[in-house]
């Protein structure tokens, strides 16, 4: 069997490819900063000696991460409505990712923050730090340092994981090449190149972040 490649769509389509990377990039940077602020909220709230604030917090990590994405993405968009509840599709993805990760940050920086010794917490309160400040200084900025490599990787599982939004509309790559893909029917074309535009910023994600762990947050030397 004989195909013709033709490149064509791809190429006039490209500069909506790009928007669509852009919109990609926008949703996983702002589905991460909610799953952080949810994570370590979630921390306190998890660390907390009152069960009421506690469990729920227990019931919503294994709520979401034993369910799947597509489902929640689903609930969000088409469930709420009948509660009232009516978002367009950029904003239920990015409240989705968010809530999404949030569940994931939760686990990953509560390990973080369950690696620091007791001894130097006990240690600032000696010094006469409040506990607020010991919690912030001494356990949840190193401990924040200790899982980085984790989040970074989870933020850019979150950049893949935007094109299932694809599936309500939202506007990402994914949902940019299925109309491409649509109006010209080259599926190889259309989607091997959104698969290589999906390893480029996986690729330069990590490029950036091994930089900044490297130029800010690796211990000094000397």
């Amino acid at each position: 069997m004989s195909y013709a490649f033709d490149f064509t769509p791809v190429v006039q389509g490209f500069p909506d490819l790009l928007r669509g990377c852009a919109g990609t990039l926008g949703l996983a940077a702002g589905g991460m900063i909610i799953a952080v602020a949810i994570g370590v909220c979630g921390v306190v709230l998890r660390r907390s000696r009152v069960g009421l604030l506690r469990w729920p917090v227990i019931a919503f990590v294994e709520l979401i991460r034993n369910t799947p994405f597509l489902v929640q993405i689903y609930f969000i968009f088409f469930a709420l409505p009948f509660a009232g509840v009516r978002l367009n599709p950029t904003l239920t993805a990015l409240i989705a990712l968010g809530i999404n990760g949030g569940a994931y940050a939760i686990e990953i920086i509560r390990g973080g923050v369950e690696s620091i010794h007791k001894g130097q917490v006990d240690a600032g309160l000696a010094l006469g730090l409040r506990r607020i400040q010991v919690f912030w200084l001494v356990v949840l900025v190193p401990a924040l340092r200790a899982v980085y490599p984790s989040l970074t990787s989870q933020f850019i599982l979150l950049t893949l994981t935007t094109s299932v939004a694809s599936a309500i509309s939202a506007y990402e790559l994914t949902s940019v090449a299925g109309i491409i893909e649509s109006n010209s029917f080259r599926s190889f074309e259309v989607y091997g190149t959104v698969t290589l535009l999906y390893l480029a910023m996986s690729s330069l994600m990590m490029m950036m972040f091994r930089q900044v762990s490297t130029r800010w947050l690796a211990y000094p030397t000397k």
